[in-house]
């Protein structure tokens, strides 16, 4: 078994961690080998993956490869899979990895599933779950290919450490020759943490009325280190709130330590996406507000009179 492994300034991102747990449990119900296999042309932290149950730690590492392209990548992951041998091929279901897995099964010949939420092993076969029609129900795909693919949503499954020995070997880049290549990548101004990613998650819906409104959750999660998200009612309102702040079944599934969720009613959709936070915090006007029922802590009341002074209390914390 293979798990594609993503790294963000010398370190595996939280999400491909998460995936790699998962592989460690698959390979020991399967009774195989587990690899880590890297793509880039600085690998630096590859080792860390031992630490998460990596038997062995594969790189593909050279300049060409140093920006992310869907073409090269998935050529790499697809030649390490075959000179491999591997049967079971997982990746998370980052933005990278939602790329680049479907086109490395493609050139593998392979079943693939999205996104999913649930794997098992059943017969020496994968079986994975996930969600569909928005949520609304579960679909169970069993593979038939000899090679099979799947992403897993990030913030479902565990990382967890098992440490392993994780003996590093390389494997040959790709000849080059692809239709796409990168020239330059321009990085979006703010450096802004990738919410699923975040510890501290400020959310809205559509209790704040107006994308405008934002700008005080924005504050708030300036004072506590966090980020904004929002609820699905709150992006598809017409706000212009970016889809990549999405929190929920159709979005993205975070598991902050902290997560304080403003003029959100707690709709099904919503909590799935986040109802692994640590410590929820609600703020809403209606008392009977289904949020309520899953938050740590509840204040009922008017989040244009509650955030602002939750800011002025965290602004003084520091100070």
């Amino acid at each position: 078994m293979l798990v594609f492994c993503e790294t963000k300034d010398g370190k595996i991102r939280k999400p491909s961690l998460e995936a790699l747990s998962e592989g460690r449990r698959l390979a020991d119900a399967a009774g195989k080998s587990l690899g880590a296999l890297f793509v880039g042309a600085d690998l630096a932290g590859a080792e860390e993956a031992a630490q998460y149950g990596a038997d062995a730690i594969i790189k593909v590492e050279a300049p060409s490869l140093a920006a992310y392209s869907s073409d090269g990548y998935a050529q790499a992951i697809a030649d390490a899979v075959q000179a491999k041998g591997a049967t079971v091929l997982l990746a998370a279901a980052t933005s990278a990895g939602r790329d680049v897995a479907p086109r490395a099964a493609a050139r593998l010949g392979a079943g693939y599933a999205a996104d999913v939420t649930g794997l098992a092993m059943v017969d020496g076969r994968l079986e994975a779950t996930r969600p569909v029609y928005a949520g609304k129900a579960v679909s169970v795909n069993r593979f038939e290919s000899a090679v099979q693919v799947a992403t897993t949503r990030p913030n479902v499954f565990v990382a967890a450490p098992c440490p392993k020995a994780g003996a590093v070997e390389s494997l040959p880049a790709p000849a080059g020759g692809f239709l796409a290549v990168v020239k330059e990548i321009l990085a979006k101004g703010g450096g802004a943490v990738d919410i699923s990613e975040a510890d501290v998650i400020v959310a809205g819906g559509r209790g704040l009325k107006d994308g405008a409104n934002f700008a005080i959750l924005q504050e708030l999660a300036d004072a506590l280190g966090g980020v904004v998200g929002a609820s699905r009612a709150a992006v598809d309102a017409g706000w212009g709130l970016p889809h990549s702040i999405q929190v929920g079944q159709t979005g993205k599934v975070v598991s902050p330590t902290l997560y304080i969720a403003c003029g959100i009613s707690g709709a099904i959709q919503h909590v799935a996406g986040m109802s692994g936070s640590k410590v929820i915090v609600a703020i809403n006007k209606d008392p009977e507000a289904p949020i309520f029922k899953l938050a740590t802590y509840g204040i009922v009341g008017d989040l244009f009179e509650v955030v602002p002074e939750l800011t002025k209390a965290a602004k003084a914390l520091k100070q």
